[in-house]
């Protein structure tokens, strides 16, 4: 189970803190256990921070505590302090990356059967989709909406999700697709055929959890020769 760790404190000498975290991540380089680390300053209080640091679990924050580099780094924090600074111990019960769940609302929503769904609660109106493939990137719901019928229209289809991250407004979606070419696409006629592909896709998402851009990675070649468009060039 994750572990987080508050630790809430007040200080006038929030650069030298700073200064202090740095060396506490060089010296703490291949043995420290925490996996994520950040301080927010409180907007109504310019002398009031509080450190987030996330582990792996609750024994691995402990086996972090008890680095010698951890206790040295804390006792001379605490003489940066103004006050002894308090801590909380926190079981994470529930972790949602939010970004993240929208990016799969949108693989799940472009494979679905029957006409397209409205994607207003996906995308923002100007959302702007970087394709390889395609001479010109394509920019607004609108054009967005007519690339993604010309796949749906070629191909029935779904995605899996291999891997996701998720960063601040960036989430990386590495997929395999699978599908039957049951239409014409890009001058092929349908052939029936079962074809797939794996990829990966980021998106970057607005403040209000919409997707706003899109760049896509896929090999579009080994498509084409299942789909064999290549055969007469392979002679």
């Amino acid at each position: 189970m994750t572990f987080v760790q508050l630790i809430d404190c007040r200080t006038s000498r929030f650069d030298e803190m700073d200064r202090l975290m740095d060396r506490w991540v060089e010296q703490t380089k291949g043995k420290r256990t925490a996996t994520h680390n950040m301080i927010g300053k409180d907007r109504s209080d310019e002398g009031h921070f509080v450190e987030i640091v996330e582990f792996p679990s609750y024994e691995e924050a402990m086996r972090n505590s008890q680095l010698p580099e951890t206790d040295r780094i804390f006792n001379e924090m605490v003489a940066l302090c103004d006050e002894m600074p308090t801590f909380t111990d926190l079981d994470v019960v529930r972790d949602e990356q939010l970004n993240g769940d929208t990016a799969r609302r949108f693989f799940e929503t472009l494979g679905t059967r029957g006409e397209l769904p409205p994607m207003n609660d996906l995308l923002v109106e100007d959302y702007h989709d970087h394709d390889p493939a395609n001479p010109q990137d394509v920019i607004g719901m609108d054009a967005a909406r007519r690339e993604f019928a010309m796949w749906r229209a070629g191909f029935d289809f779904s995605f899996t999700i291999e891997d996701q991250m998720a960063q601040g407004d960036r989430v990386c979606t590495r997929w395999t697709w699978n599908a039957t070419h049951k239409g014409e696409f890009l001058g092929i006629a349908p052939t029936g055929r079962k074809v797939s592909m794996t990829g990966t896709t980021i998106h970057r998402c607005s403040p209000d959890g919409k997707l706003a851009e899109g760049w896509w990675q896929y090999d579009r070649l080994a498509l084409m020769a299942q789909l064999g468009a290549l055969e007469g060039l392979e002679r």
